[in-house]
């Protein structure tokens, strides 16, 4: 088969102008994280067109992967996540260019993210994500993320806006990304569960005495392809946005895609979440200690 690029973009045209279509051809995108939502990005941005993507993760493939992760298949399971997903995107673009990081990641953090005109959060590890965040405001990069919810969610920290570890008020500023403790680590997970109760109807899709269990570090974090493949969409097009110089709604408090009502849930006000957030911090007490 003889592959065109223009070709290959031609049906974007009409969504993005010819010129705009060239814009993400030179774009390169740090997408850390290749699994869940940071698989379904790199999916995403590999079909619209992008031409260099730095892909990194620490992890293999695994069956109990293959109900949510879109590189995740038979055939990719013991596999390196990053290394699979780069095989695959070239079957959809034999263009594209690519770097792959494993276990080392974290040595090429600042250059990646320095590359690269948007960094995408695919970890659920507070260590990285501290990294990609401090060395993203260093570098004047924007950052897009989601939280940890049973709603689709996303967030854009751009340049000169608090991180999360400000905004939530995790325990960890002043402490290097690699040092940190347990106790700070569960701290900021319970930062980040506060501000889902709080801000979104999540809790009224999920099984809360399970994610009592998740919240205490009995069981893993509960995914759902309709979910996590929805947020990596939702990345996708704030990482396009950003590459395209348009401005979108979406800032570094984000919002909730709520599929079962057919609704964009923002944030509260300032005055309304002050009022439900004790109430919101006693019932997550209550299903952790139960």
């Amino acid at each position: 088969m003889s592959f065109s690029y223009a070709e290959f973009t031609n049906r974007n045209l009409g969504f993005v102008t010819a010129e705009e279509q060239e814009k993400l051809r030179e774009a390169t995108v740090f997408v850390c994280g290749t699994g869940g939502m940071g698989g379904a990005a790199v999916l995403a941005l590999a079909r619209a067109g992008i031409g260099k993507l730095i892909l990194a993760d620490i992890d293999t493939f695994e069956i109990g992967n293959m109900n949510r992760q879109v590189f995740a298949f038979t055939n990719t399971v013991g596999q390196h996540k990053a290394e699979a997903t780069e095989a695959l995107i070239r079957t959809i673009n034999p263009q594209i260019e690519t770097i792959v990081y494993k276990d080392e990641w974290p040595g090429h953090a600042i250059a990646s993210i320095e590359a690269s005109s948007v960094t995408i959060n695919g970890t659920d590890d507070l260590a990285a994500s501290l990294l990609l965040y401090r060395s993203a405001r260093a570098a004047h990069r924007p950052v897009i993320d989601a939280y940890a919810s049973s709603l689709p969610s996303v967030y854009v920290t751009r340049p000169g806006e608090p991180m999360p570890e400000e905004r939530l008020h995790y325990p960890t500023i002043g402490t290097s990304w690699d040092e940190l403790t347990v106790e700070q680590r569960n701290e900021a997970f319970m930062r980040e569960i506060e501000h889902v109760m709080v801000h979104s109807s999540a809790r009224k899709y999920i099984d809360l005495a399970m994610a009592g269990e998740m919240a205490a570090g009995k069981r893993k974090r509960m995914s759902f392809a309709p979910m996590v493949i929805t947020t990596g969409m939702l990345m996708a097009y704030e990482t396009i946005a950003l590459i395209l110089g348009q401005q979108t709604r979406t800032d570094c408090r984000g919002w909730f895609f709520n599929p079962y009502e057919g609704k964009v849930e923002r944030p509260l006000p300032f005055w309304l979440s002050a009022v439900v957030t004790p109430i919101a911090r006693r019932q997550i007490a209550k299903l952790v200690k139960t």
